[in-house]
């Protein structure tokens, strides 16, 4: 019988991680949740804890408010990272590209990313996305586009009212269908995502694939410092935990914006500094003369 008890408590506590997990590395905060699911904060705390007996309706409901599937929460893939991308990409494939993705399971090689010179910029919100991306294109004379501004032009909606209509699962969706079109961009492009892309698997690999994905680093208290200057500490929360709660969304997303193939850091120097090693990353990728915008 402890050995059962053992197991039980063992799974409460590899759920309760796999939900923190979830919810840091989208950003959310136990308040956020707590709003968006309709349970207390205090249950949420439990549930990340691993403590006590767990509701398969109430875990249901947190699910649906971070937009993840309840069988990631139960059952867990840490031994395969990738496989939320590889299960999303099965549902949508046809029966030729299941054939093809069998093919490359057995050895076979995904295609190389594209090289037209289009970059994407990756970081936590303070990274200086939007401000060096629009630097940057200016110096090379590139087009230079905002994803969410994307979004709520072609939606006419801004992403505060996108999310309380469609919530944040409405939202992720908008912005994988922008991207897509953004793919199709004739000309030099650079393109400032928002911070939270890389926890969505098929968005973030679609980027991968066809842009140069650069991550612009920096350390929490520049990114905090950053985002008080820009006034954003309304969403981001002026409190005791603010820093607390921003260094568990880095250190969630740090692997996952490790992928991108080139980094820049961002941490204590000019904007001139910053501008240069960007523009410097950029032209080592698609060398001299970098094509310009019509």
């Amino acid at each position: 019988m402890s050995g059962v008890l053992e197991q039980e408590s063992l799974f409460l506590t590899d759920l309760g991680r796999r939900v923190r997990h979830a919810r840091t590395v989208r950003g959310l905060s136990r308040k956020v949740l707590s709003q968006t699911s309709g349970l207390s904060e205090r249950y949420i705390a439990q549930l990340e804890g691993g403590q006590g007996n767990v509701s398969i309706i109430l875990l249901r409901r947190v699910a649906n408010a971070m937009g993840v599937r309840l069988d990631d929460l139960i059952t867990g893939n840490d031994a395969l990272p990738d496989w939320p991308l590889v299960r999303d990409l099965l549902s949508q494939a046809s029966p030729a590209q299941i054939a093809a993705a069998k093919e490359a399971l057995s050895g076979g090689n995904r295609p190389e990313a594209s090289n037209r010179p289009r970059v994407a910029l990756i970081g936590l919100r303070g990274a200086g996305k939007s401000t060096l991306g629009k630097l940057a294109a200016e110096r090379l004379g590139w087009t230079f586009v905002e994803l969410n501004a994307e979004i709520e032009r072609e939606n006419a909606l801004s992403v505060q009212e996108i999310f309380a209509i469609y919530g944040q699962e409405g939202y992720r969706r908008l912005e994988q269908a922008a991207l897509r079109r953004l793919t199709e961009h004739p000309g030099p492009l650079i393109l400032a995502t928002s911070g939270g892309i890389v926890a969505e698997p098929l968005t973030y690999d679609l980027l991968l694939q066809a842009f140069y994905t650069i991550w612009l680093r920096a350390r929490p208290e520049e990114h905090m410092s950053r985002v008080r200057e820009q006034g954003h500490l309304a969403t981001t929360g002026d409190h005791a935990s603010a820093m607390q709660e921003l260094r568990a969304v880095l250190a969630s997303r740090e692997p996952l914006y490790a992928r991108a193939p080139a980094t820049v850091d961002t941490s204590n120097i000019p904007v001139q500094t910053m501008l240069d090693r960007l523009t410097a990353a950029i032209e080592a990728r698609f060398k001299h003369p970098v094509p310009t915008a019509d």
